[in-house]
């Protein structure tokens, strides 16, 4: 890893997961939530790894077991937390990943740690689908507090946009499929994960 800041994990968790009609950290594959999951992934490659969470979710059974930092931050969507961590930590830089892409793997976690710039604010991958950044799995260093903190006050609360109009280090996925995401039923209905209950 290149980076000159120590980098924590920051798994989002504080949707409201409307599309779904559940909630999408409660998803089970193979035995364990997908909150579990993500955390897990993170804490093997990284020092330390919380969860981001709204404050309304902070206690729910799904949430309670990990070490959170809960949203300071009203109606961002994910920069949400991305801003409440650097809150939390602001000489830190945060791996951000959301939990709900149940095919996330050990590899695409650690080929993006020793794969970040020192010399760019975000490295994220670009989308299989479409070349885009990936934001919810890109790692986001202290630089970027200024640059998002300009967004937000323009409006514009997309993590996808800030890192499109920033100087991001993009890499091609080393798993191309790692990073499809699980929003609708429809997209449960072709993975392998299954609604708790």
């Amino acid at each position: 890893m290149n980076l000159p800041e120590p980098v924590f994990g920051l798994v989002l968790a504080g949707g409201r997961s409307r599309r779904m009609g559940s909630d999408k950290a409660s998803l089970v594959k193979d035995g364990q939530t997908q909150l579990s999951r993500a955390v897990d992934l993170l804490e093997t490659a990284l020092e330390r790894a919380y969860v981001s969470a709204r404050a309304d979710q902070a206690g729910d059974p799904v949430r309670s077991g990990f070490e959170q930092i809960v949203d300071r931050y009203d109606d961002l969507g994910p920069v949400a937390g991305i801003l409440s961590a650097m809150d939390h930590d602001p000489d830190a830089a945060w791996l951000v990943l959301a939990c709900d892409l149940p095919n996330a793997d050990p590899g695409t976690i650690r080929f993006l740690l020793d794969c970040a710039s020192p010399a760019h604010p975000a490295t994220a991958f670009r989308s299989a689908e479409n070349g885009l950044p990936e934001p919810l799995c890109a790692i986001y260093r202290p630089a970027m507090r200024p640059v998002i903190d300009r967004f937000v006050a323009d409006g514009i609360v997309c993590p996808r946009k800030m890192l499109i109009n920033t100087a991001t280090h993009l890499l091609d996925l080393p798993n191309p499929g790692a990073l499809h995401n699980v929003n609708t039923p429809q997209d449960l209905a072709g993975t392998h994960v299954k609604v708790a209950r």
